[in-house]
């Protein structure tokens, strides 16, 4: 029998050695597929001094891209490729599409899929209108529903939406529910065996193949669409959940935004859920893409977004918002941990004259998180960027509102997560009269905050200064 405190003793050399050689290995990945020096420096000088605790760290926030998921769309070779590609030339559609603005058409490069015309938007606001909203939808569905949220609940308003989607189901509509594994990994066993007994199609958005890549939580598919019938599509700041009424126990007022699409711009939403389907299972859902009947005038753009693509696609879509203001760039956020590139658009754009506001909560429900926006407030306020912090309970919307030109609606906070991180769906909209809708808005909103200056930083105690400096430092994973 061996002597147990040898090999206690073997162990505890062989552990170190181990960890020394995978962070080594470790090492290597930052190099060659870091997306910053800063990020990269910071990985190698972690790996080589501290394997012990950074190789953990590493399996789990380390990758900054989903390597797979965007080989699926190089490759050519695969299902969705080929989707994808064919509806990008489908000469039947081309009446669906039109030229917009400057603005919007360098926007419209981001997901190489064109503003839609003959769409017609309604703006949600707050829980009870979106929800409202989409479970009459619903309940209208013939063909197939398809439902895309980051968290859902088990709760009051859950479970009303499961009954929604198991009455359509056995009614014999075609139903397809995608959730993200960590966002609701508290949901219960039981309400997704209810949901596949009554014949609904569920998959779940695991982030990495493969056995390596399981431990890469840091992704999350942050995204929140229903589509019905290919007709009609929902996107905005909403989960499924009590707490998005403002019946959660620590927020009695929940204000988000969510937006209502009926038209051809439905089509784009379907596509980038049917991508994340058939990432989720290697599947192609059942779906129309014929071309649905014009709702209205309105001509719309979806961006999707996320890790996957070749390029940092949200944070593009927020430096050229930003970029087109002449006169007016709101956004309205409830984290505000931008990038670099964000921040300088930010300044340049007050120096030029515009009216920069940005707008977050006054009550954090991400405590580290809101201690990191608080530090860059000097950083853009020298510029003339001015932040404002909503009172009325927890606001949660994602808009942005540019001059009289552009509003966008989706699931995109400014935070390295949105920017960098998670997969994000934006809704862009031109139309002068939504437009008009989404500033009284916006105005309505700005009226319940009070501005926050530096001073007002400088005068907290010691260890809230401190608190934000420290926070900071986790920036590219908040």
């Amino acid at each position: 029998m061996p002597d147990i405190k040898l090999v206690i003793e073997y162990w505890m050399l062989l552990i170190p050695l181990i960890l020394h050689i995978v962070g080594i290995v470790f090492i290597f990945d930052a190099i060659m597929n870091g997306r910053t020096s800063q990020g990269t420096v910071a990985w190698v000088m972690a790996l080589f001094f501290f394997p012990y605790l950074a190789v953990f760290l590493y399996l789990f926030f380390g990758a900054r891209r989903i390597q797979d998921y965007a080989a699926d769309h190089l490759s050519g070779t695969t299902d969705i490729h080929h989707l994808g590609k064919r509806l990008r030339q489908d000469r039947k559609l081309f009446d669906l599409m039109e030229s917009g603005t400057p603005q919007i058409d360098v926007l419209s490069h981001i997901y190489h899929f064109p503003v839609m015309k003959g769409n017609r938007a309604t703006l949600l606001i707050d829980g009870q209108a979106t929800f409202d909203s989409i479970l009459e939808g619903i309940a209208m569905a013939r063909d197939y529903v398809l439902v895309q949220f980051f968290i859902v609940h088990a709760d009051d308003l859950g479970n009303r939406f499961k009954a929604a989607l198991i009455e359509r189901a056995r009614a014999g509509v075609r139903v397809y529910f995608l959730y993200d594994r960590m966002g609701s990994f508290g949901l219960a066993r039981s309400y997704i065996r209810d949901l596949k007994a009554a014949g609904v199609h569920v998959a779940i958005f695991r982030v990495g193949r493969g056995w390596l890549n399981r431990f890469h939580i840091n992704f999350r598919n942050h995204r929140k669409i229903v589509v019905v019938d290919g007709e009609k599509s929902w996107v905005g700041g909403h989960n499924v959940g009590d707490a998005y009424l403002g019946k959660g126990r620590r927020f009695k007022r929940w204000r988000d935004t969510h937006v209502k699409v009926e038209g051809s711009v439905t089509l784009a939403a379907q596509l980038s859920f049917v991508e994340d389907w058939h990432w989720a299972c290697g599947q192609l859902p059942e779906v129309s893409w014929a071309p649905p009947p014009a709702f209205g005038n309105e001509p719309v753009l979806c961006i999707p977004t996320g890790p996957g693509d070749l390029v940092e696609s949200c944070s593009l879509m927020m430096v050229q918002a930003i970029n087109a203001a002449t006169r007016r760039c709101w956004m309205l956020s409830p984290y505000f941990v931008p990038d670099v590139a964000v921040i300088k658009a930010l300044q340049l754009a007050a120096m030029r004259g515009v009216d920069v506001r940005i707008l977050i909560p006054a009550h954090p429900d991400k405590r580290v998180v809101w201690w990191a926006a608080h530090s860059y407030l000097a950083e853009v306020a020298v510029a003339g960027v001015r932040m404002y912090t909503y009172q009325e309970g927890f606001m949660h919307q994602k808009v942005f509102l540019i001059d009289d030109c552009l509003a966008g609606i989706g699931t995109a906070n400014l935070d390295n997560r949105s920017l960098r991180i998670n997969f994000e769906i934006t809704m862009v909209f031109t139309e002068p009269e939504f437009l008009g809708k989404v500033e009284a808005m916006c105005r309505t909103d700005f009226a319940a905050a009070i501005p926050l200056t530096t001073d007002d930083i400088y005068r907290r105690p010691l260890v809230f200064r401190l608190a934000i400096r420290a926070a900071r430092l986790f920036s590219p994973i908040l």
